[in-house]
């Protein structure tokens, strides 16, 4: 009833007054940007200066045929720029909002908008045509996961989701496992911050992108990164083997940079709230030099907080620089460092009884030690060269440098409780691990004429190789713990490294794509990747040595899009994927590996000028060749499980009206073995929920009294979930969490916002593990307070 009171108040917001409106567009128009636009066709010339100018133009690109402008060079606003553009041409322009410019005719009626418009979108970081900040919407229209080169969400025969700066601001998304509650489709098992396991399509993801660059994503080791040095978050559903070769075939999510932008800009944020909760931001760029050719941009993040749990405490330090170098007018050089440190008192969920009776206790009891740490230090290498070419092609060379060092030891409940004395007993596990990864990739992309349609040429090279020792000790120790009345003040045992291992895996790979236009709504996408894969173990202890190596492995891939109307399209692809096991036949050879195989199709939409993005997807997904015990060999694998994972997805995300953002998914997934290791059968993945939802809306009034504040509200929505130990289920119902904000914008630079999570105090588990660890209550109700300054 509150979600539908205040749709209903939010659509009865009266628009924008004209004198408040006129100011805001008067300040945009004379804001000064450096525009360096060749001569060439005038819709070509526009696109750029869209983009150069961090606007949206709406105008019929028809309309514009065989218009040519003389281009534009040089430090101008973006009014001057559009008069000198668009002289001689019987075009001119207005703003229709603070950040969109309609194109008319110099004869139209004024207030006359042409038909067809088309939406053309720019940034203010001049060398990301997708980018998301600065632009206060929830939808991003632009994409690299699924193809290494810009492409809008409807170009994309895939399931996308685009988590835009804004919504990273507005809902506190600090980490990477917050963004993913907050996405379509998308599986979170609790943990501590930055330890939380990310499963899509049931399955977990093991790699994070930065920037379409590969590093291992771990939920033991806490490699999640902090969001504060990324603009977006571009999550790929499905397969995507043919552009990043060996993964869990499930999704893939890659993390966008903050890019140095041409104009000196100042933000920081302080944040307050339940459980001690602190956070400070900085961010602080621009222009180095007075041409601007050299621009660079300093990120800080520092947070520190308990939890509802007792004991568990975590503390986050955050460094990002980047510095972008204008080699020439189309070469550009990035370069960036990121430096991240965590500490924590680590928490590793509840035991439950045997029974499958999971425990009725405080949600703040903590079983563990007082001395439970847990140290990640993580050092991030970032550097690109791209080159655009005058024909909209790009040539992109990258590489990616990651050093991560952990350290932890950790005591948690090691058996199921015993009803008679609800008491359980205590493991430490102690580790060492230090991981080295290096990704490469080269590509270009260009588009050629061919009977009298457009198409593009997609061809690369990537490499990675990941260096992973690791040292472990596990020991049972100490007194039976009483869960309802718990000690933490133990003693702390020894813990030698019984385990020693050390783990190289290399990856080289070559992949291409086509994407042919034999007739204008036809979109015909066909490629494919080849790739070579070894991976050697060692044992540091006895010293056996396990290679195993995979030869020319072939992964395809094809697409097809059909725009049904001029926002509208209907599409339908194959994706696959592979992923090497380790797991023996009776030869003692590594088995051969996984192969996930997909076929989608859906609708996507763009609508009111681009600002509203939709689609819907049905989708298939098999997993073959998966690890099983041999039943009449022990200790003997064959190749022959298989999985399929199958369901329906929706979203709609952007800009419904002025003022008012909109992110809103479901999904419907169901996972199920179809060949089961024995004693296995029936769900394959327990955890994924069949039914899931998420919402999250805010308006913006601009006008009348309340002119300046905002409200917002949303809620995650999930059908059951159950762990399986034997043949005992530990099951939570299906629950909703509701969350509610209110802010104000105290000036043109400073905001403030109040937020409720779990507004309802419902009581649940967001995670079941069995009967020992991983049964972790979510949060109860909580409140943050938000301080923003913008320069």
């Amino acid at each position: 009833m509150l979600l539908l009171s205040t749709a209903a108040a939010l659509c009865a917001v009266p628009a924008l007054g004209r004198a408040a409106e006129t100011a805001r567009q008067v300040a945009q128009a004379e804001q000064a940007v450096r525009f360096q636009i060749p001569a060439q066709e005038l819709d070509t010339a526009l696109t750029a200066f869209a983009d150069q100018a961090g606007l949206r133009l709406l105008f019929a690109s028809r309309d514009l045929a065989g218009l040519r402008t003389a281009g534009l060079s040089g430090t101008l606003t973006p009014a001057q720029g559009l008069r000198q553009l668009l002289s001689g041409t019987g075009y001119t322009w207005r703003f229709s909002d603070t950040r969109t410019v309609v194109l008319e005719k110099v004869a139209a009626a004024p207030g006359v908008v042409v038909t067809d418009p088309v939406s053309v979108e720019g940034r203010r970081s001049s060398r990301d045509p997708g980018a998301t900040e600065g632009t206060g919407s929830y939808g991003g229209s632009v994409t690299t996961v699924g193809s290494k080169m810009p492409t809008t969400l409807r170009e994309t025969p895939q399931s996308v989701s685009v988590v835009t700066r804004q919504r990273i601001d507005d809902q506190n998304l600090n980490r990477l496992e917050d963004a993913m509650r907050a996405t379509t489709g998308m599986t979170v098992l609790t943990n501590d911050q930055g330890r939380s396991s990310i499963f899509t399509r049931g399955y977990e993801l093991d790699n994070a992108l930065v920037d379409g660059l590969p590093a291992p994503l771990s939920s033991v080791y806490g490699t999640q990164p902090d969001l504060v040095m990324f603009d977006r978050i571009e999550v790929l559903r499905g397969p995507s083997g043919m552009l990043f070769g060996t993964g869990e075939p499930g999704g893939t999510v890659n993390l966008v940079r903050k890019r140095a932008q041409d104009r000196f800009t100042a933000t920081g944020s302080a944040t307050l709230g339940s459980w001690e909760y602190r956070r400070a931001e900085v961010d602080v760029g621009g222009p180095l030099t007075e041409a601007g050719k050299v621009r660079g941009r300093l990120v800080g993040a520092f947070q520190d907080r308990d939890t509802h749990v007792n004991v568990n405490h975590n503390r986050t330090k955050v460094g990002y620089g980047t510095v972008d170098i204008d080699l020439t007018e189309n070469t550009t050089l990035s370069l960036s460092a990121a430096r991240q440190e965590a500490s924590i008192n680590p928490f590793n969920g509840l035991p439950a009884y045997a029974s499958g009776q999971l425990l009725d206790v405080d949600r703040s009891t903590f079983i563990g030690a007082d001395w439970n740490r847990f140290r990640n230090d993580i050092t991030d290498g970032f550097a690109e060269l791209e080159h655009r070419f005058e024909n909209g092609g790009r040539a992109r060379a990258a590489v990616r440098y990651s050093d991560r060092d952990v350290d932890f030891k950790y005591a948690y409940s090691r058996s199921a409780v015993d009803p008679r004395t609800n008491t359980t007993g205590l493991t430490v596990l102690a580790r060492q691990y230090w991981e080295e990864s290096l990704s490469a990739d080269a590509n270009v992309s260009l588009p050629f004429n061919l009977l009298g349609q457009t198409h593009t040429v997609l061809a690369g090279v990537d490499f990675r190789r990941y260096q992973q020792k690791l040292y472990q000790g596990q020991v049972n120790f100490g007194p039976a713990i009483n869960i309802y009345n718990p000690i933490s003040n133990v003693a702390e045992p020894a813990t030698p490294f019984t385990t020693r291992t050390e783990n190289e895996p290399i990856q080289y790979g070559a992949y291409g794509q086509l994407r042919l236009k034999p007739v204008s709504p036809l979109t015909v996408l066909v490629g494919g990747r080849l790739s070579r894969y070894e991976n050697t173990s060692t044992n540091l202890v006895n010293g056996a040595v396990t290679t195993f190596t995979e030869e020319g492995k072939f992964t395809p891939y094809a697409g097809v899009i059909v725009d049904l109307t001029d926002t509208v399209s209907a599409y339908a692809s194959y994706t696959d994927i592979f992923q090497p096991q380790t797991a023996t036949g009776a030869n003692g050879a590594v088995l051969r590996p996984r192969t996930g195989a997909q076929y989608e199709t859906g609708l996507k939409g763009e609508f009111l000028g681009g600002a509203l993005n939709a689609h819907a997807a049905l989708f298939r997904l098999t997993d073959e060749n998966r690890a099983i015990a041999d039943a009449t060999r022990p200790a003997v694998s064959i190749a022959a499980g298989k999985v399929r994972v199958q369901g329906f997805e929706a979203e709609v995300s952007g800009t419904v009206l002025p003022g008012w953002e909109v992110f809103a998914g479901y999904a419907y997934t169901q996972t199920e073995y179809l060949t089961a290791p024995p004693g296995q059968s029936g769900t394959f993945n327990t955890w994924t929920p069949k039914h899931s939802a998420t919402l999250w809306t805010r308006y913006s009034f601009q006008d009348g009294p309340l002119d300046g504040f905002h409200v917002g509200g949303g809620l995650r929505a999930y059908s059951g979930y159950f762990a399986q130990s034997g043949a005992v289920r530990f099951e939570q119902a299906g629950y909703t969490v509701a969350d509610a904000q209110i802010g104000y914008q105290v000036t043109k630079a400073v905001g403030v916002a109040l937020s409720v999570n779990n507004l309802f105090d419902t009581k649940y588990y967001s995670r079941v593990g069995g009967p020992t660890v991983f049964n972790f209550y979510g949060e109860p109700r909580s409140a943050w307070l938000k301080l923003t300054a913008k320069f």
